[in-house]
């Protein structure tokens, strides 16, 4: 009896082992980085056994001490280095989260006299009950005090734009400009987040008549389980270089865009299927209703191009004006272009001109909404236009009017401009690396 519990006990495991699949297959080593060795899974960055693992604690507690441990490392290497910056930057936003709690996330951005930049995220504070003007000055306060930053160093500030952030008196930027006068130090420069100001400015084109057709059709198909899965199987007969439609999100900046390219691009294959299936969407087959989609679709793309280069990490404030005043003469070009009927740089509606529409291209409503996109941009960054000077002699000093240069820098200028030496190791794509180099007389 022994011998046979014993028979039906091993007989039991084997099948549990192979129901478990203990077997080492090759996918793991894709997946995990395990290789086999001596019929063991061993591990190919640490070199041990998998075995080793199971004594490792994976338990809440234990898990939640490690991340605190690693965040408090992560800010002990951040104080260090903060104690290094010759100037810095903070940039600042608040929003909700799920639970209604205002979160104030800091961040900083510093060099050293090596010229080294550091990016990071400084703090992020819980706001419990109001979320003033004062109750975000002392959350900044406390942040440089425990990163143990000079306020002689604070060169800018970065805010959303919000009352709270912006005001001149109660507002946060009051405050610190508060703060500095009592310290006797000049104010720090206000930026307004440049992607958030090129984010508001693609709003003036609302364009309501084709968003409204655009998000029902893009509803209609995708609200409904069986719909959504028939259209993806007629998408597929039919060889459809796209997949499936794009639901649109306002809150993310680049939706708009990428849901009207994707509709233009479908727009045959998205007015078949809802006639199929009983949905008579006229604007679809409305000619006028076509240009307007195909030129907002071309806008919205060069809108969002441009929000993409203003995104990264690393960029400067001197690339960052380049690209905007480039596409405020590229809104020129554009007016002319559309007024004698040129689409170069408009692809939806050149596409949609080759077909021949019945109905006219809309020349002034088209042309309207690209003057109001250029008063936007002239009035939203009219702040970095009036700091054109300061960032064209940080961008090329080789190439600034010394008359135009503050009295304190033009000696300074005058050296650099006329040192041979230093024209010829100027490169614009390596500024950091340029002033690193400099004699530090310079």
């Amino acid at each position: 009896m022994l011998q046979l519990n014993s028979s039906v006990m091993a007989c039991s495991k084997v099948r549990k082992i192979d129901r478990e699949c203990r077997v080492f297959k090759e996918q793991w080593t894709k997946d995990c980085f395990f290789v086999p060795w001596k019929d063991r899974a061993i591990c190919i960055i640490c070199k041990e056994n998998v075995a080793v693992f199971k004594e490792v604690s994976l338990s809440a507690q234990t898990m939640t001490r490690r991340i605190e441990e690693m965040g408090g490392n992560m800010f002990d290497q951040l104080r260090e280095r903060a104690a290094e910056f010759k100037c810095f930057a903070l940039a600042m936003d608040e929003s909700n989260d799920v639970q209604d709690t205002a979160q104030l996330l800091i961040f900083i951005r510093g060099v050293n006299t090596r010229f080294e930049v550091s990016e990071e995220l400084a703090s992020l504070r819980s706001l419990k009950g109001t979320t003033t003007g004062e109750d975000l000055f002392v959350e900044v306060w406390k942040t440089m005090g425990e990163l143990g930053l000079q306020w002689a160093n604070f060169a800018s500030v970065t805010t959303d734009g919000a009352p709270s952030m912006v005001g001149s008196t109660r507002g946060l930027v009051g405050r610190l400009n508060g703060e500095f006068e009592e310290r006797g130090l000049a104010p720090p420069i206000q930026v307004h987040c440049l992607i958030h100001q090129q984010a508001l400015c693609c709003k003036v084109l609302k364009w309501a008549s084709v968003m409204k057709v655009v998000v029902h059709c893009v509803n209609y198909i995708r609200k409904n389980g069986l719909k959504h899965r028939q259209f993806q199987a007629f998408l597929s007969e039919l060889g459809s270089a796209h997949q499936d439609v794009l639901y649109y999100t306002e809150i993310r900046w680049l939706s708009r865009g990428k849901v009207l390219r994707r509709v233009y691009d479908l727009l045959p294959e998205i007015n078949t299927f809802l006639q199929s299936k009983g949905e008579t969407v006229r604007e679809l087959t409305d000619p006028e209703w076509k240009w307007d989609l195909a030129f907002l679709t071309d806008v919205t793309e060069l809108l969002n191009h441009l929000n993409l280069q203003l995104q990264g990490k690393g960029n400067l404030i001197s690339d960052m004006y380049s690209h905007i005043k480039a596409f405020e003469v590229k809104l020129q070009l554009l007016v002319r272009q559309v007024q004698k009927l040129d689409f170069t740089h408009l692809p939806a509606t050149q596409s949609y001109c080759a077909e021949k529409p019945a109905a006219p291209f809309p020349v002034a409503k088209c042309k309207d909404a690209l003057e109001m996109l250029q008063r936007e941009f002239s009035v939203r960054f009219h702040e970095l236009h009036v700091n054109n000077k300061d960032i064209s002699l940080f961008q090329n000093p080789f190439a600034a009017d010394i008359d135009d240069a503050l009295p304190s820098l033009q000696f300074e200028l005058a050296e650099l401009q006329n040192c041979d030496v230093l024209k010829d190791a100027f490169k614009p794509d390596h500024l950091l690396e340029f002033y690193a180099e400099l004699p530090e007389g310079t």
